[in-house]
């Protein structure tokens, strides 16, 4: 499930004062991470008995200042829209945790076994990711979950293309996601919108440098970003958003919301404005 279509990039070493730059940046990545996710836990907790919703705040803060570690200043173009819904991106690597946490308060959805992983699977955890299993048998109770999450005002992001990329293109959004929002548990309530992230290396460094391959390590390629990023940007476009309910057929909406991605991608790279992307309805019927 890892996009493989070339041969993973070697890129060049950084310089001294980049390799300098990186160990600093690397320190406050982690000096970030884990007072923020202390405190989002602290929130979290105080806020499931009086309720509240000053932890979306702390993750946005966490991803924001993720970025800066990571040496990218993130661009908003768009609105989110300001209800429950779920949200479809493409992907590039495991920085667009950071990037789309910062633009909007969203709660990833994921394989379950990133569940296991170590340290990764605890924050994701903790953090209101919802962990999806391919069992048949699973499938009802998590519509149910998912009709749930969006009813009480959750953002639900998913990643269609069904892996990561170099970052330079848009792969054809897999529609097999898509037939959950035509569920008739969702399919009256649920409003999809397509997000594209587009990253933009400051000039001279790879191209490619946020992309992801199956067979790189995860390390290397975090050293890369902190090291090479200097300068870089992440523009995130929020496209009009789509009711479900106005497509009967699972894959026209998968191709709809695939095409606008892609399209926002590539207005981006050509230094172009995204098409009239319009505000997001202030309200949706639960």
């Amino acid at each position: 499930m890892t996009w493989k279509a070339e041969a993973p990039p070697v890129y060049p070493s950084a310089t001294l004062s980049g390799r300098i730059g990186g160990v600093l940046r690397l320190a406050a990545l982690a000096a970030v991470t884990v007072s923020l996710f202390l405190l989002y836990l602290l929130v979290r907790g105080v806020e499931r008995l009086t309720g509240g919703t000053l932890h979306r705040s702390v993750r946005g803060l966490w991803g924001r200042l993720s970025l800066r570690a990571c040496g990218l200043r993130l661009v908003v173009r768009g609105t989110c829209m300001p209800h429950g819904g779920a949200i479809v991106a493409n992907h590039s690597s495991w920085i667009d945790i950071f990037t789309l946490m910062a633009a909007a308060p969203v709660n990833f959805v994921s394989k379950s076994e990133v569940r296991g992983w170590p340290g990764i699977g605890t924050v994701a955890a903790y953090t209101g990711t919802m962990f999806i299993e391919r069992r048949q048998s699973a499938a009802r109770r998590q519509t149910a979950e998912m009709r749930a999450r969006i009813v009480s005002g959750q953002l639900l992001c998913f990643f269609p293309e069904g892996t990561s990329t170099d970052g330079l293109r848009v792969l054809p959004f897999k529609s097999s996601l898509f037939a959950v929002f035509l569920e008739p548990e969702l399919h009256e309530t649920v409003w999809v919108q397509p997000v594209s992230v587009i990253y933009q290396p400051v000039a001279g460094a790879p191209e490619m440098l946020y992309g992801w391959w199956g067979d790189m390590d995860f390390g290397r390629h975090m050293w890369d970003i902190v090291c090479l990023s200097r300068g870089g940007q992440v523009q995130v476009v929020f496209h009009p958003p789509h009711r479900a309910a106005d497509f009967s057929d699972r894959k026209r909406l998968a191709r709809v919301c695939g095409e606008e991605v892609a399209e926002g991608m590539a207005r981006a790279r050509a230094g172009l404005s995204p098409v009239a992307p319009a505000p997001a309805p202030v309200s949706a019927t639960p």
